[in-house]
């Protein structure tokens, strides 16, 4: 048993959108962050300071404006629904938009967990919380496979969420 949709669904081609965006920005993060492509820091205020890290914490804010307004407000989502959704036909069916929004959470808790670890020093923390988000963008943006939202109905399911 599945949730009821809302009646202000989502189209779903609109995470998608912004999953591909988050895809390539993450890309570039672990580009940057491979051993090599720049010295490594030593002190706490040098890694925040890597280009890596930077990229990376803007996505953590990216990531916590969709957990807390929604993708339908978030930056890719304004932009999806202004610029490209007027040249598409319109969906087939809406979306609920709590799934996508609860994977925006674990979006911000991995990338989160990534960026402090990584501060604290821990080797390869920042390419692997990028990485682990990248896979999770990457297979929403390409094959419509949302894994946060997935955890969301198994949640719902097992009713440790209403």
């Amino acid at each position: 048993m599945s949730p009821q949709v809302p009646k202000d669904g989502i189209d779903p081609r609109g995470p998608r959108f912004g999953a591909a965006i988050t895809a390539t920005l993450l890309l570039f993060v672990i580009l940057l962050a491979m051993p090599g492509a720049s010295r490594p820091p030593v002190e706490p205020w040098e890694r925040a300071t890597q280009p890596a890290f930077l990229l990376l914490t803007g996505i953590v804010v990216l990531f916590s404006w969709g957990a807390a307004a929604g993708v339908a407000r978030h930056p890719y989502g304004v932009l999806f629904g202004r610029v490209i959704r007027p040249r598409l036909a319109p969906p087939a069916e809406r979306e609920d938009p709590r799934p996508p929004r609860f994977a925006q959470l674990i979006g911000l808790i991995v990338t989160g967990l990534g960026l402090v670890l990584a501060l604290a020093g821990v080797p390869f923390a920042l390419v692997t919380g990028a990485a682990l988000a990248f896979v999770a963008a990457f297979l929403n943006s390409v094959f419509g496979l949302c894994i946060g939202c997935q955890l969301y109905l198994l949640l719902v399911r097992s009713r440790v969420l209403t």
